[in-house]
């Protein structure tokens, strides 16, 4: 019998697509199991003092994810995606264990540093999978599926994490969440899903058009993390945009719980607040990646970043459970106005002979803003206090927001401003 022949298309491949949604989600539920919990538990179980030395999980996650990215790209172009995202899964095996099990910090670390290769490798595989299998035409709304799905499980598991932490306590039954996502994702990616890489030599083979008009299809590695990084305005925007974008997440991941419980909140409370951030952002991305493919990417991009300074500087300024509620919602909406939206610049500009490389690069950055709001969130708070770090934030999304408004061009093939001569870097 002859293999079905590839086609590009969300209907043509509504029911691979489908399953890759879920899997990203209980991707995405790995994070969760952490994210109400952890903080506290740094302060009540292990005594922890300084933010700095608290932020140390986030910072390692950060790093771990930033490389495993990189790698993710270029060894799904050399070995296929289905092989990268089964690694992913096999390497989350013992981190609810190490959670539930640790008995000093240092355990907590390590099963971060193995979470954030994880994250890099399933998170990766997944995003590029879709982008495989929709084409060209529906990349915002792929990317709005994709994340919504992750970030939408991040919220469900924070708040049940909390739940969970405030009926039973901190330890083990919030991370027993996890574990049951590690058992249900090894088994839909080893058993179900199916390679894609096909799709994106399809795309490779057809004539040009679009944004990566002119492009050329085979650049080396160094050119491609040049290209991605600096030399080509709506790539590199995009990066520094990404890398803002998760300094806040990380930011709020490690700080947001001990300002709120610092402020006499309970832990459901908590819970909730942690959680309404990537909800707003995790759903709210169901429409923003659609609209940007009827929009463009450059103007939803540029007010998201906006937005999301709104957002932390009233976080910083206010210090009830309504008023944080509204901020955090705030903050979240601003996000889900950028995150598909720059997976989906990086489908438009790169070359599908270099995309999973550049998306790869992309995330690289993006994903260092983990760590960098862990230094940043950590130094600041020590010196000051945790409101100084969510204005310094605050600031930095603001100017991340201009620098887009003036460098970035307008990448969605259906509104490209940008004058069709492409050179190639000899870089």
């Amino acid at each position: 019998m002859s293999a079905a022949p590839v086609r590009w298309g969300l209907r043509a491949n509504l029911a691979q697509f489908s399953l890759l949604v879920l899997v990203n989600a209980l991707v995405g539920g790995m994070v969760g199991q952490e994210q109400t919990v952890l903080p506290l538990l740094a302060e009540r179980e292990f005594h922890l003092t300084g933010y700095t030395v608290l932020l140390t999980y986030v910072l390692v996650f950060g790093l771990s994810k930033a490389a495993t990215n990189y790698f993710a790209g270029t060894w799904s172009d050399r070995f296929g995606r289905k092989p990268i995202l089964i690694a992913g899964w096999l390497i989350a095996i013992p981190v609810p264990v190490m959670l539930i099990w640790a008995d000093h910090w240092g355990w907590i670390v390590a099963a971060n540093l193995l979470l954030g290769i994880n994250q890099g490798l399933t998170w990766s595989t997944t995003v590029i999978m879709k982008v495989d299998l929709v084409g060209p035409r529906q990349r915002g709304l792929a990317m709005g599926f994709n994340e919504a799905a992750g970030y939408g499980a991040v919220a469900i598991t924070s708040a049940l994490a909390g739940y969970l932490a405030e009926q039973y306590g901190l330890r083990p039954a919030p991370f027993l969440l996890g574990a049951a996502y590690v058992v249900l994702g090894l088994a839909l990616s080893t058993l179900a899903v199916r390679e894609t890489r096909e799709h994106a030599r399809l795309e490779a083979s057809q004539p040009q058009s679009g944004s990566f008009t002119g492009q050329h299809a085979d650049l080396t590695n160094r050119q491609v993390l040049v290209r991605t990084t600096f030399t080509d305005p709506a790539l590199s925007s995009a990066s520094q945009a990404g890398l803002i974008n998760n300094l806040n997440f990380g930011l709020s991941w490690g700080l947001f719980p001990l300002l709120f419980a610092g402020a006499g909140l309970e832990v459901d409370q908590v819970g909730i607040l942690v959680a309404l951030y990537p909800a707003v952002w995790g759903i709210g991305q169901l429409a923003t990646g659609a609209l940007s493919d009827r929009w463009g990417r450059k103007h939803l991009i540029t007010t998201g970043m906006l937005v999301q300074a709104t957002g932390l500087t009233l976080i910083a300024l206010v210090g009830t459970f309504p008023a944080w509620a509204i901020a955090t919602a705030l903050l979240g909406a601003g996000t889900a106005m950028v995150y598909p939206t720059l997976l989906a610049a990086i489908g438009d500009v790169a070359h599908p002979g270099w995309r999973a490389r550049s998306v790869g690069v992309y995330r690289l950055w993006r994903d260092s803003g983990y760590a960098a709001g862990a230094v940043l969130g950590g130094i600041v708070a020590d010196i000051w206090d945790l409101r100084a770090a969510v204005w310094a934030a605050a600031a930095l999304s603001l100017l991340s927001g201009i620098s887009v408004a003036v460098r970035m061009y307008e990448t969605h093939p259906r509104t490209d401003r940008r004058p069709i001569d492409h050179t190639e870097d000899t870089s």
